[in-house]
């Protein structure tokens, strides 16, 4: 029988460029290269698609992937059924794909646009498909489908950028008149906290919305949850299943950005320093939301649970969460029994039952 041939794809014109990177270093090198055939295809930030020809993926995180004398350029055909396109001088190679792992994050990866592409080319891939993807990366149509579920969350506003030159005296009164500071602001289409600013006060208000604004037409506003940062990882189709809870101490003021990527003042507490009883519920909610965004083959799905009463409030999903050597995604199913070679063969069977 043949070695099912596996794309692997990763980089794109985001802000989350360089974690897309340091994922697919993880994916790579933990994927078993006896059991597929792997093609892995990166995507400049210029929009170049790249067949990376090394063996040494820790090109991929040192930016130096792309200067690889062994690279072809190469694109995955929109026509159904053609899978890989290489580029050899005057020459066109096609590869046979089964299935494509985006191992991408942010704009034009996670918001359906890569999704749309892989539906057109008629390949199986990993992850929710078109609908799903473009709900959860629009944190304001999340918000939406979780009140619907009737999932409890923090109170939050819309902002749209276009108004904050003319209108931003206005736009933070009505804020000040619904919250107490701190509020968070947040692009409502980006991940990996890009973007993200907690506001102490007016002045930090004011900046944090004209940050917010550089990376996003819309803005959402919400209420401080003073909680754990709790995390759960899902995977499933139809029956989808929930990993245990994992919980995040960022060691800063809140788990952004740096505290993700750069520094190391963050700590992951898996499991999760909950109850029992209150870890059950969040895995519970979590499937919830899951299902009801219409999500299918994994999603990370994140929660506060408030210090004072316990109460659960849902924060966001990520529908292709983080997969570095510290994101918590694989952490919590290595904590569940899945160990990460494992998961990627789970991911891909679900992708092809998907596909189906």
């Amino acid at each position: 029988m043949s070695k099912l041939s596996v794309c692997i794809l990763f980089g794109g014109m985001s802000p989350e460029h360089e974690v897309s990177l340091r994922s697919a270093e993880s994916v790579l090198n933990n994927i078993d290269h006896n059991k597929y055939n792997v093609f892995p295809v990166g995507i400049a930030k210029d929009g170049d698609w790249i067949i990376y020809g090394g063996k040494d993926y820790s090109e991929l995180p040192a930016g130096t992937w792309m200067n690889n004398p062994n690279n072809r350029r190469g694109t995955i055909s929109p026509i159904r059924d053609q899978g890989l396109f290489c580029f050899e001088g005057d020459c066109v190679v096609r590869e046979r794909i089964d299935v494509v792992f985006p191992v991408m994050h942010g704009e034009n990866c996670e918001d359906g646009a890569i999704q749309g592409l892989m539906q057109l080319a008629g390949i199986p891939y990993v992850g929710p498909h078109v609908a799903a993807s473009a709900v959860a990366m629009d944190k304001t149509l999340t918000k939406l489908v979780v009140d619907q579920a009737g999932v409890p969350q923090a109170a939050w506003h819309l902002v749209h950028g276009n108004e904050l030159e003319h209108h931003m005296d206005s736009i933070v009164a009505t804020l000040e008149e619904k919250f107490d500071y701190p509020m968070f602001v947040k692009p409502a289409g980006t991940g990996s906290s890009v973007g993200v600013s907690k506001a102490s006060d007016r002045e930090d208000l004011e900046k944090a919305l004209n940050n917010a604004a550089k990376f996003d037409k819309k803005i959402l506003v919400e209420e401080f949850i003073h909680g754990r940062e709790i995390e759960v990882a899902v995977m499933g189709n139809d029956n989808p299943m929930a990993s245990g809870c994992g919980e995040i101490d960022s060691g800063a003021e809140f788990y952004d950005y740096e505290a993700k990527y750069v520094t190391d003042t963050s700590t992951a507490y898996i499991p999760a320093r909950i109850s029992e009883e209150v870890e059950e519920q969040v895995r519970e909610l979590a499937v919830k939301v899951y299902s009801a965004i219409g999500c299918q083959g994994l999603s990370r799905v994140d929660f506060f649970v408030t210090y004072e009463d316990n109460r659960i409030v849902f924060n966001e999903i990520n529908t292709l969460p983080g997969f570095t050597s510290i994101s918590m995604y694989p952490k919590l199913f290595a904590a569940s029994g899945i160990p990460y070679s494992e998961l990627i063969d789970q991911l891909l069977e679900l992708a092809l039952e998907a596909g189906k």
